[in-house]
C-alpha cells in the first residue's frame, strides 16, 4: 500500500553500516549496496556538502516526543478488510495538486514546518472533496509559532499543528514565487550531486522574523488569510489505523530516526512483486526532486520501522 505521507526526522544521526567513517563516501554507497537488501543507496549529495550540514537538515527535534498530541480515538468506518493492496493519495485525489508537490527547505531545518504546511495544505482540498484548495505558508509557521520549538533550528511536529488550531497559518508558496501571504523565506540551493540550482552554502539559514504581515502585492491582510485546523492529534501508533486515517482524511506528517545510510537512499525499500511484496510508506521528503527517488523515499511498512509509526501526526481543517 502506497499510503503517503509527508516526512520529517528526528535529527539524531546514528550508524547503520559500522564500515566507513564518512557515510557520504563512495565506498559506504557500494558498501550499503553490496548487503543486497530492499532498496538501493546512490550518490545523493556533493563533495562540497558536509554531514554537519545534511544534519543541520534535519530539523524534528529530539524532544519532540515531549510534545506529542493526544492519540486520537478510532472514529473510522473502514474495517481492516476494506484496506486495499495499494493505495496512492496522488491518484486518490488527483483533483488536489500539493498532493504530488514535493517542496525544498533550503538551509533551513524546516522539514517540522513543511511537513505540517503539506499535510495541511492536502487535508483542506481532500476533506472540502476538492471544492478549496490553499496552500499553507511553511514560512509563516516556521517564523510565527514560537512554541514549536527553534525554527530552523529543529522544532515540534505536534506543536505546529495545536498552532494551527489556535492561531491559524496563512498562505504561501515557494521561494520567490509570489503565491500567498507569506512565501519561502530561502532560496533552494543544490544539496545533491546533480542538479540545476545552485549549491548550498553555509550551515543552514537564521530562523526569519515572524512579520505578521503578507507580502507587497497580495490583497488580503494578513488576519483576514489566515486559516484554521478544526482539531489536530496523534495517530495511533498502527499501520492499520495510520493507513485508514490516511485512506479517510489525507496525507499525515511523520518522523523517524534517521540512520546515515539513509542519505544516500535512491530506490526500492520496498518494490512490488519484484523484491517479495515488501509492504511500505511512500513519503514525501523536502529536500527537492534530486534527492532519493524524485524527492520521494519508501520505507519499510508494518514493524514501525525506525520508529515512523510512533510519530504520525495529523489533524482536521476547519473548512
Amino acid at each position: 500500500m502506497k499510503s503517503k505521507m509527508k516526512a520529517v526526522f528526528v535529527f539524531t544521526l546514528l550508524f547503520a553500516v559500522a564500515y566507513s567513517s564518512d557515510p557520504l563516501s563512495d565506498e559506504f554507497i557500494d558498501h550499503i549496496n553490496s548487503l543486497n537488501t530492499t532498496w538501493k543507496a546512490g550518490k545523493n549529495f556533493g563533495p562540497h556538502v558536509s554531514m554537519s550540514y545534511v544534519k543541520k537538515l534535519m530539523g524534528v527535534h529530539p524532544d519532540s516526543k515531549l510534545h506529542r498530541l493526544p492519540v486520537k480515538l478510532e472514529d473510522y468506518l473502514l474495517s481492516d478488510e476494506e484496506i486495499p493492496e495499494n493505495f496512492d493519495s496522488r491518484k486518490q485525489w488527483p483533483n488536489c495538486p500539493t498532493i504530488g508537490e514535493i517542496r525544498d527547505q533550503g538551509s533551513c531545518g524546516s522539514c517540522w514546518a513543511f511537513g505540517a504546511a503539506e499535510a495541511m495544505s492536502d487535508r483542506v482540498c481532500v476533506n472540502s472533496k476538492g471544492e478549496q484548495n490553499f496552500r499553507f505558508s511553511s514560512e509563516d509557521l516556521l517564523a510565527c509559532c514560537g512554541e514549536c520549538g527553534f525554527g530552523c533550528n529543529g522544532g515540534f511536529p505536534g506543536t505546529a499543528w495545536a498552532h494551527w488550531v489556535r492561531h491559524g497559518i496563512v498562505s504561501g508558496g515557494s521561494y520567490g514565487s509570489k503565491q500567498g501571504c507569506l512565501p519561502y523565506a530561502f532560496e533552494p540551493c543544490e544539496h545533491h550531486i546533480n542538479g540545476s540550482r545552485p549549491s548550498c552554502t553555509g550551515e543552514g539559514g537564521h530562523t526569519p522574523k515572524c512579520s505578521r504581515k503578507c507580502q507587497d502585492g497580495y490583497n488580503i491582510p494578513y488576519d483576514q488569510d489566515l486559516h484554521y485546523g478544526s482539531s489536530s492529534y496523534s495517530v495511533p501508533s498502527s499501520a492499520r489505523k495510520i493507513q485508514k486515517e490516511i485512506m479517510t482524511y489525507g496525507p499525515v506528517e511523520g518522523a523517524f530516526t534517521v540512520y546515515e545510510d539513509f542519505v544516500n537512499y535512491k530506490s526500492g525499500w520496498g518494490v512490488d512483486k519484484a523484491s517479495g511484496n515488501t509492504p511500505y510508506w511512500l513519503v514525501a521528503n523536502s529536500w527537492n526532486t534530486d534527492w532519493g527517488n524524485g524527492g520521494y523515499f519508501r520505507i519499510l511498512r508494518g514493524s514501525n520501522e525506525c520508529g515512523i509509526e510512533d510519530q504520525v501526526t495529523a489533524g482536521l481543517p476547519r473548512l
